[in-house]
């Protein structure tokens, strides 16, 4: 099997629920509960800049409104990505991928970056997340692992950083699931961690490649998980699980 350089736990977009997810203050909160390992959510402003934010829309998590992807980066950088949460983080920006990149480079911190496109530029989106990627950890010891639902922003991801390892996400098992992972040369499932029992984890340890679950909050499923032999567990929960475990 490839060889692993990640830990086991992975924290969720930064903190989980205890700082507003995909920012900056989220991925600091996480380091503070001993977290060197982060997932987060990028896709692409209307001129092309990566940013972090999960939503199509605004509304949730930003005090803008409309699309995210719709909208200049000049106009993005200027919303508040905080105060949603608390007041606390009120004024919190958006973080672009190279923000959060040399945050992570300067503390020895890795990176899942889900690539979460805009519905329609799939393809685009993993084309312009990988460039990104392979500039910005250009010569780091351990790459960005690349995640998504969508195979084609994995195959934009392929083609143009063959490189850089990929990891396909998964809702449910559906049909042709593996091959498809397979074909993308991934190193990686990531599913719903319900999907996950011995036969799924032996299938894809049997096809060479790890074993991720997202996103578990409960002790009970990550010992299942553990138990299961699998490889990777992302939480919303940095305060429950010590990732030393």
């Amino acid at each position: 099997m490839n060889s692993w350089p990640y830990p086991r736990w992975v924290a969720h977009r930064g903190a989980g629920k205890l700082a507003p997810e995909n920012t900056l203050a989220a991925f600091k909160l996480g380091a503070s509960h001993g977290y060197r390992m982060f997932e987060c959510d990028a896709k692409l402003s209307a001129d092309g800049v990566v940013f972090l934010m999960h939503d199509a829309t605004l509304g949730r998590t930003t005090s803008g409104h409309g699309i995210g992807g719709a909208q200049p980066w000049s106009a993005l950088a200027q919303l508040d990505a905080g105060g949603w949460h608390s007041r606390a983080y009120a004024g919190e920006p958006l973080p672009t991928l190279e923000n959060i990149a040399r945050f992570c480079l300067a503390n020895g911190h890795l990176l899942n970056i889900e690539i979460k496109p805009t519905p329609g530029v799939e393809r685009e989106t993993g084309e312009v997340v990988a460039r990104e990627a392979a500039r910005l950890w250009q010569g780091a010891a351990v790459p960005p692992l690349l995640t998504s639902f969508q195979v084609e922003s994995l195959k934009g991801a392929q083609t143009v950083q063959p490189e850089l390892p990929r990891g396909l996400l998964l809702d449910k098992l559906w049909n042709g699931w593996l091959e498809a992972a397979q074909q993308l040369d991934c190193v990686a499932i990531v599913c719903n961690h319900a999907l996950w029992d011995a036969a799924v984890v032996a299938q894809v340890h049997g096809a060479g490649l790890r074993a991720l679950s997202y996103t578990v909050n409960d002790e009970w499923a990550a010992q299942r998980l553990i138990d299961l032999g699998t490889d990777g567990i992302i939480t919303d929960r940095v305060d429950l699980f010590s990732p030393a475990g």
